[in-house]
């Protein structure tokens, strides 16, 4: 038994490697070199916390700080290459590791020169912006992967190449020397925003998570959505999405949430019945929603709190019911699936007990509440956040199961650091991609192409706007997405005169789903590798669980109460309705089965429901709701007379 699980260990681990880069890390042998990883970690996760408190660094420097030091524990702990030793690092990596520490050093030593001289860089400083960039290149290589690498160095080119571009794309070009120390010297490149909220927000937020994880929350996560829900029909897939929703919301990692979710859910969902590709599906589309499902997001609602300027509690608020929606609609497919195939739930014997649960490991909600108090109270998240870390550790000392001592504190310390990285890095080559595209004047011009290809026409832009954000967050973590797609993509409808927040909800939604969308789906990919199914195939079933979340956005661009935006208690809940409604019509359409199995005529009855209901207004919801009781009706005379005939 104990083998079996420590080979289906392994195989997670070969599963994480392939779809999340990530993973790839050196597992550390040689004694010096784990304790100088532990000590950069643990040191600059003691640094975030001590901060939260006194305050951040002058700005230029506390991003430069953690940057510098987050790019040497990548080259420490990743690999330059598949060949390269995975039990040590290298003398290159050392050296590239020091290199790291050395810009740091140079921003602190000359930061009044670096000041002073700004827009006349020295030879010195030419050299640092030279090394930074390559730097974060290289090691966001390492850890992210080459697709956003790839784009780095594009926009890199674009950046010196603009005059010699076509007129649709061309801007006046700029030296190497101003493209370099534009990057390195200015908060609007490398030490942008991206990498600043990455200083703060995002970091703290991993590291509570790291915390939680070693009390054991992930286990009350999935304990308490097997209580929940596990006995119902195909209750292991809902329980995927409970567990799923509730851990992504906080670790901000859709592909890593399958693989550890999936781990304990896909072969649950197997031994019920459904087939490898729908399991790997269902998982898929429950980790990916956690990044739009209240109140963390996977951080990226405090970076929108920050880009617009609005209060964090407003934004999680907003979240709120979109976010449901979304769960709403995967959880209506899962449960006519199980209808469907006459699939049952998981015997109450098999099942752990509410009471128990609670009472084991209940305490842990606490800093949850905490943490979520904090927020609404009009307290910053970082306070907010270092807060729950601290409140964690109390309350786990709760009960002997989730207590930790000072070992396991210094581990979920250093744990967190290193969970960071991969976030981190992908910040820090978003900040040059953003900043090529604020000096270059990109955004502006990919905003004119989506305007040109909609024709001045909303539905046709928000189409096309769509279909950028999709293609704009392939093979990317939420967070940079949403960096990435509002920068780019959103303006282009707030040409239309649409709020802010709604064009970058709209984006945003979009930019994440790019984790379902073949060919680049990373989050399918990886639940297919789980199950054993094939990737493709279980991409496009993810994208079907996620329809509501298709849907959903472009029904709050029409009609802003879905987002609790200038409308009244009755509108708000007027919309939610009809769009709940909207969305079960779609998954009987999808599943062409309701009370019992229906026809293609009502399947179509079905969908034309569905899309008349997500589109505000008397007359398209009077159509969808008579459409919708029709066919109820029509199932419930159906279900008698089957029951009749089998009596």
């Amino acid at each position: 038994m104990t083998t079996e699980h420590s080979e289906e260990q392994i195989d997670n681990q070969k599963i994480m490697e392939k779809f999340d880069t990530e993973s790839r890390y050196r597992n550390l042998t040689v004694p010096w070199m784990i304790r100088v990883v532990t000590l950069l970690s643990v040191g600059l996760a003691l640094f975030h916390l001590v901060t939260s408190f006194t305050g951040p660094l002058v700005t230029l420097q506390h991003r430069a700080l953690h940057t510098g030091v987050i790019l040497a524990l990548v080259f420490l702990l990743y690999p330059s290459r598949k060949k390269a030793p995975r039990q040590r690092a290298t003398i290159i990596d050392f050296i590239l590791a020091a290199l790291s520490i050395a810009t740091i050093a140079y921003i602190f030593i000359d930061y009044l020169g670096i000041v002073q001289r700004a827009g006349i860089p020295s030879q010195t400083d030419k050299i640092f912006s030279f090394l930074v960039v390559m730097l974060v290149i290289e090691g966001g290589r390492r850890v992210v992967g080459n697709g956003l690498t790839v784009m780095c160095a594009l926009f890199l080119l674009y950046a010196f190449f603009g005059p010699r571009l076509p007129t649709i794309i061309a801007h006046r070009g700029y030296s190497i020397e101003d493209i370099l120390t534009y990057m390195y010297l200015t908060t609007e490149g490398i030490y942008g925003t991206a990498i600043g909220v990455s200083a703060t927000y995002i970091f703290l937020f991993v590291l509570f998570g790291a915390f939680l994880n070693r009390t054991g929350m992930g286990q009350l996560f999935n304990d308490t959505a097997l209580a929940i829900a596990g006995h119902t029909s195909g209750g292991p897939a809902k329980v995927a999405v409970l567990s799923s929703g509730f851990l992504g919301s906080i670790n901000g990692s859709a592909i890593a949430n399958v693989v550890t979710t999936g781990a304990f859910t896909i072969p649950l969902m197997k031994k019920t019945g459904y087939s490898k590709n729908f399991a790997g599906a269902v998982e898929a589309a429950a980790s990916v929603g956690g990044q739009i499902l209240p109140p963390v997001m996977g951080a990226t609602a405090f970076i929108m709190a920050e880009t617009l300027g609005m209060p964090y509690a407003q934004i999680a608020l907003a979240a709120l019911i979109p976010g449901i929606l979304y769960y709403l609609g995967v959880i209506i497919v899962v449960h006519l699936r199980a209808k469907k195939l006459g699939l049952r739930g998981m015997s109450r014997k098999e099942l752990p007990n509410i009471k128990a649960v609670m009472k084991e490991r209940g305490h842990l909600l606490i800093p949850l509440a905490i943490l979520i108090y904090m927020l609404f109270g009009g307290f910053t998240p970082i306070y907010a956040a270092a807060w729950a870390i601290i409140s964690t550790v109390v309350i786990a000392m709760f009960r002997a199961t989730t207590r930790m001592n000072v070992k396991s504190i210094l581990q979920a310390l250093e744990e967190g650091t290193r969970s960071a990285l991969g976030v981190a890095m992908a910040c820090a080559m978003v900040g040059i991609i953003v900043g090529v595209a604020s000096l270059t004047g990109f955004g502006l011009k990919m905003t004119s192409a989506i305007l040109v290809l909609g024709n001045d026409t909303l539905i046709l832009t928000l189409f096309f706007t769509m279909i950028a954000s999709i293609i704009l967050g392939m093979g990317l973590p939420s967070i940079p997405t949403y960096i990435i797609t509002s920068s780019m993509a959103a303006p282009a409808l707030m040409q239309f005169g649409i709020d802010p927040f709604i064009s970058h909800m709209f984006v945003f939604y979009f930019g994440i789903f790019a984790n379902l969308t073949p060919p680049v789906a990373l989050a399918a990919f990886a639940g297919a590798g789980i199950a054993g199914g094939d990737p493709n195939r279980t991409g496009f079933i993810s994208l079907k669980l996620a329809g509501a979340g298709i849907l959903v956005p472009y029904v709050f661009v029409y009609a802003p109460a879905l987002l609790m935006q200038d409308a009244s208690a009755g509108e708000i809940a007027w919309i939610s309705i009809t769009t709940a409604i909207g969305i079960l019509a779609l998954g009987v359409a999808f599943e062409g089965y309701y009370f019992t199995n229906i026809n293609m005529v009502f399947r179509i009855i079905a969908a034309v429901s569905a899309v008349t209901l997500v589109i505000p207004g008397v007359l398209t919801d009077t159509i969808g709701l008579c459409l919708f009781l029709g066919l109820t009706a029509a199932q419930v005379v159906q279900r008698k007379r089957n029951t009749v005939s089998t009596a």
